[in-house]
């Protein structure tokens, strides 16, 4: 049975609705989410298999996201780069890098010559929240993601592509296939067109909430934050 998925319209109006009669905090929200981020790297890309992670952070939420598992990252013993380029000057995203400054974790502004430096590469730039033009200076970047022959993990979605429609017919994020994806929450319309590894993460949602969004609740196993499912697969709520 496919999973359902959640549209862009009811992702915002169940983040709201955490935030309200579920008593979350946006900062409890992101820390869950980011340590599931965490966990699928743990999952595709073990430690004998190589430590550097570039973690390219997009200026919102999902860059948040990104943050929270670097440094989930570091402590799992990884060695993360990030690269920030439009930093928030909201305080969250402030305390997030701060926290990431203090482990000494180096920030990059040369994504090209990070990429040649790394294992494994987390795309947190563009969330579910994502329409519209492909914005300065990630076009190169998403590129770059593209091109690439490293393994890539995309937060939520992968950068650049359509919530409901998936990957884009032009632009930078053309031919875009990250080998992950970890959907936060709950599926997004596009995994029908998501042709790698699927994770959802975000053990928090409760019983009531997901029937009243007719949600499937995956089977998390003991400690995991992450469950993995088969890719392509979902029906739009």
């Amino acid at each position: 049975m496919a999973l359902r998925t959640l549209s862009a319209k009811n992702a915002a109006a169940l983040d709201q609705e955490l935030m309200s009669a579920g008593a979350f905090s946006i900062d409890q929200l992101m820390e869950l989410a980011g340590l599931s981020v965490s966990q699928a790297v743990f999952k595709l890309q073990p430690l004998s298999k190589g430590k550097r992670i570039l973690v390219a952070c997009g200026p919102g939420n999902n860059g948040g996201d990104g943050l929270v598992a670097a440094r989930h990252l570091f402590h799992y013993g990884y060695q993360p780069t990030i690269y920030y380029p439009k930093q928030s000057k909201n305080d969250l995203y402030q305390r997030l890098t701060t926290q990431l400054r203090d482990l000494r974790i180096p920030f990059t502004s040369d994504f090209e010559t990070a990429l040649h430096q790394t294992d494994h590469i987390v795309d947190a730039i563009f969330g579910f929240s994502f329409s519209g033009e492909v914005r300065e200076p990630f076009p190169k970047v998403i590129q770059a993601l593209r091109d690439t022959k490293l393994p890539v993990l995309a937060v939520d979605a992968p950068s650049s592509w359509n919530i409901e429609s998936g990957p884009p017919d032009s632009g930078p994020g053309k031919g875009f296939m990250p080998d992950a994806l970890i959907s936060l929450t709950a599926p997004k319309p596009l995994v029908k067109r998501f042709k790698g590894r699927h994770f959802i993460g975000g053990r928090f949602l409760s019983p009531e909430m997901a029937e009243k969004y007719g949600l499937d609740l995956p089977k998390y196993e003991g400690l995991d934050q992450v469950a993995e499912v088969p890719a392509g697969e979902g029906e739009k709520l």
